[in-house]
């Protein structure tokens, strides 16, 4: 399936998969170290009257990184831009991980665009905190980085990945998803080739992490920031997803999503981590379709 790209009116360009056609537009809102590709088990999933598409957010996979983000509300501001691009009037919206907060920020400030929202494996909308680390590598907790340039010489969490990245280590972010996401099924050696290429193209990475840091669309400061409480902005009917295996979003995280948003739906799945792309693809793309019908 080859990748699309869309000039924005920001002087961005978003690279895109598309499939499908019809009234029932579905928008795909990848996670940090991924991309559109990371899709493409629920995109070759869904039949052809679900109109899909799967953006490369900024700064990741083959789309543009002209502007540095410092929120992810910039990264949401550049798929309502993609909308209006492409003339989708409105469209149910799935953000998985990172992308989980993307889609919320979407939801929030723009909600005719979003018919219905779905949280795949979701980043809480209190954000996602990364602190200082001692001289054991563990956590101080309460201690926060100043800026993303800072945050960039985290040694356990930032800097090992970007240095990865850099050296086109595909070997180390292999681990990093073996041991943060695959905590069930892994994908074939072949589809992990196609993604671990696509994780190696992301030029953002500290921003990125510092932006999930400081996302707070709640009424309470969390370590980065005072909450906007822009939560309670999103009326879109809400699925949550997640899996009981997830290392990375804890079940707390998911459950604060839920009591936030009203009209939400809370699934849990059995035998399933932070990739249910990879662990659960039928029962998930059931699930989704059931939900868009």
């Amino acid at each position: 399936m080859e990748k699309k790209m869309l000039p924005l009116a920001n002087g961005e360009t978003l690279a895109y998969l598309e499939k499908g056609r019809g009234s029932n537009v579905l928008v795909l809102i990848h996670g940090n170290l991924s991309s559109s590709v990371y899709f493409l088990p629920l995109i070759e999933r869904l039949p052809d009257d679900v109109h899909v598409y799967a953006f490369d957010l900024r700064g990741f996979g083959d789309s543009t990184y002209e502007k540095p983000i410092t929120s992810l509300k910039e990264l949401a501001d550049d798929v309502q831009l993609a909308f209006k691009a492409l003339k989708i009037k409105s469209a149910h919206v799935l953000g998985w991980s990172l992308g989980g907060g993307v889609a919320m920020e979407l939801a929030a400030h723009y909600p005719s665009f979003v018919k219905k929202l779905i949280l795949l494996a979701s980043t809480t909308h209190k954000g996602y905190p990364i602190f200082k680390k001692d001289a054991n590598l563990q956590p101080l907790v309460g201690e926060i980085y100043a800026s993303p340039a800072e945050m960039a010489n985290d040694p356990l969490q930032v800097k090992p990945v970007i240095d990865a990245i850099a050296h086109k280590n595909a070997g180390f972010l292999s681990y990093i998803y073996d041991l943060t996401i695959y905590s069930h099924k892994k994908p074939s050696a072949e589809e992990n080739e196609l993604y671990i290429s696509e994780t190696m193209k992301q030029r953002n990475l500290s921003a990125a992490d510092y932006a999930l840091a400081a996302l707070n669309m709640s009424d309470q400061p969390n370590f980065y920031r005072s909450g906007d409480n822009t939560i309670h902005l999103i009326k879109a009917p809400t699925l949550h997803l997640w899996g009981e295996l997830d290392r990375t979003v804890l079940e707390s995280m998911v459950m604060d999503n839920v009591k936030a948003i009203p009209n939400s739906t809370l699934i849990k799945w059995k035998e399933c981590g932070h990739s249910p792309l990879v662990d659960k693809p039928d029962e998930l793309t059931k699930t989704v379709l059931d939900f868009i019908k």
